[in-house]
């Protein structure tokens, strides 16, 4: 992890000393698909797939117009659903563990050239705002006296705050239309009440990371 922050340190300090262009910043939308899981959290675990939208703007460094910074400002929906094969054997209802943010991805952009249709890759750390969590037919519910679920317990309240790193890969058609595909990884900690004992498995009580895998389609408005 170090070496992560390191490197994306590195990598900004050297965005700093570039030449940013702020005045030819261009804006856009951004709408997709997200396929996320959550690494040691209510094992056995599955996906969820939800979406992604929100705004976009990036601003070129330097004047070859191949380097740019860009940054998003998106809804974008993670989290994980339960093992369906392993429900399905136990006639359990699908169990969902959604998790809803504000994310704001700021990412170094680099275009393979100049070209005007090129491809293009992504690299920078992700911060999600947590608005809204979503918990249907939990594995186990951890009750107090009055009966009411205490879900920081077992099922686990998710950070108002996390934070990760992404890459990706990408294509633009005319600088224009952009289609995105982004893996990121959490560095922090999605669950960090989370207690699962009763699972035997001593990987339910390591830090939960947060994966994202997210296909997003970009128009600029020129």
């Amino acid at each position: 992890m170090k070496k992560i922050f390191l490197g994306t340190l590195l990598l900004f300090s050297f965005m700093s000393q570039a030449q940013l262009d702020l005045r030819s910043t261009e804006f856009g939308v951004v709408a997709g698909g997200t396929y996320s899981r959550v690494r040691n959290a209510h094992n056995p675990s599955g996906s969820r797939i939800s979406v992604l939208g929100g705004v976009v703007a990036q601003a070129p460094i330097g004047t070859e117009e191949q380097f740019y910074l860009q940054g998003e400002v998106l809804y974008f929906g993670a989290g994980e659903g339960g093992d369906r094969e392993y429900e399905k054997a136990i006639g359990r209802s699908h169990a969902v563990y959604g998790n809803d943010y504000i994310s704001v991805p700021i990412n170094f952009k680099a275009y393979f050239s100049e070209a005007e249709s090129e491809f293009f890759g992504l690299i920078g750390p992700r911060f999600n705002f947590l608005v809204g969590q979503k918990i249907k037919n939990p594995s186990r519910l951890v009750y107090t006296e009055n009966g009411d679920p205490q879900y920081p317990g077992i099922n686990g309240k998710a950070n108002s705050f996390n934070f990760g790193i992404g890459a990706g890969v990408g294509y633009s058609y005319k600088r224009q239309v952009e289609l995105a595909l982004k893996f990121d990884v959490g560095l922090s900690n999605a669950y960090p009440n989370l207690v699962e004992y009763y699972t035997n498995d001593p990987d339910t009580e390591k830090k939960k990371s947060e994966q994202v895998i997210s296909l997003g389609l970009t128009y600029f408005f020129k």
